[in-house]
């Protein structure tokens, strides 16, 4: 065999052995996209079916259960209300499938809670079967604090699920106090400002700052403008002479 052909016998070989080798891969391509493929199932529709029921097709599924609330509904008590992933979503086993099952119909009356302590209505929700839900407290003028006055849903009504909301004020906002601009002041003046408007936690830093005079207020928080509470918190920095090694730069 000449040169030439042996140079086209191995080029024809070198061309087979690549052949077969894109085949395999494509092959092992394959195979592993219908492996992972066959890992994957549709998501049961369980809803209406019961606990133990939704249970059993999960398990030859190879999917979990796992209740994630109780709620009142029309649907008879341990049956299915809602879940998650929704019915027919491709998913891979071993997902869980989150639920909703439902406590029965409910025929509680919602007590009248209006006018009482939070701590009254509580109880009394408690002893309804019911539970106290949304607690909204704004700051309103003329209401005393800790007091329900609106409730949702109505007294006498038919509860529709097991939680009430209620909107009980904290009272009167409590006083509050502008924060001017302290920066270039004297601390004494400062200090004056903030007493004076009945702030009561006041902390006064000092900060080595050879720029500014001795005891001029270089930094505060909160930042002017912002409302302050009269229990505070307010800081500010104040100026204090720099060490005789800083005011010297090291040098003897």
């Amino acid at each position: 065999m000449d040169f030439r052909a042996r140079i086209e016998w191995m080029m024809r070989v070198g061309l087979l052995v690549f052949i077969l080798a894109a085949a395999a891969f494509l092959s092992a391509v394959t195979t592993i996209r219908i492996a992972i493929r066959s890992r994957e199932v549709a998501m049961p529709n369980l809803a209406g079916k019961s606990a133990a029921d939704a249970q059993d097709i999960l398990n030859r599924l190879r999917l979990g259960l796992q209740v994630a609330d109780r709620v009142y509904d029309a649907r008879p008590a341990g049956s299915i209300v809602r879940q998650s992933p929704p019915p027919g979503l491709e998913v891979k086993e071993g997902q869980t499938a989150h639920v909703v099952v439902s406590l029965g119909p409910m025929r509680v009356t919602v007590p009248a809670l209006e006018g009482s302590s939070l701590r009254s209505a509580r109880i009394a929700l408690l002893q309804a079967g019911l539970q106290l839900g949304e607690i909204s407290s704004p700051y309103l003028d003329g209401t005393p604090s800790d007091a329900v006055l609106m409730q949702t849903p109505r007294p006498g009504v038919q509860a529709p699920s097991p939680r009430v909301d209620v909107l009980a004020p904290q009272g009167p906002r409590p006083g509050g106090f502008v924060m001017p601009f302290f920066i270039g002041l004297n601390e004494a003046d400062a200090q004056r400002a903030l007493t004076s408007a009945g702030v009561q936690g006041i902390k006064i830093t000092p900060v080595p700052a050879m720029q500014w005079p001795v005891g001029t207020v270089i930094e505060q928080s909160p930042a002017p403008g912002a409302r302050l509470s009269a229990d505070g918190p307010a800081e500010i920095k104040v100026a204090e002479p720099a060490a005789p090694n800083e005011s010297h730069g090291g040098n003897t």
